[in-house]
């Protein structure tokens, strides 16, 4: 982790964002405010797409979960 000024980000922009993919950047602005710089990975639509679930499989987990709250009541 490292900490730096705003000033500095702007200065040197692409090495903190390539040094923000293995580490966090601490950016302090002024004596108030402070940020963090990380990488962030997303997943590819397909991955995303296959990580989801059927209608059917969610009415199942719903009505399971709906069935334990309404036990939980009683």
């Amino acid at each position: 982790m490292r900490v730096i000024s705003s000033a500095e980000l702007r200065g040197n922009m692409k090495k903190y964002l390539d040094l923000a993919a293995s580490e966090q950047i601490i950016i302090q602005r002024g004596k108030k405010e402070t940020f963090v710089l990380q990488k962030r990975e997303y997943l590819k639509p397909d991955e995303d797409f296959n990580r989801a679930i059927g209608l059917e499989e969610f009415r199942e987990e719903a009505k399971e979960h709906v069935k334990k709250l309404f036990n939980q009541n009683k």
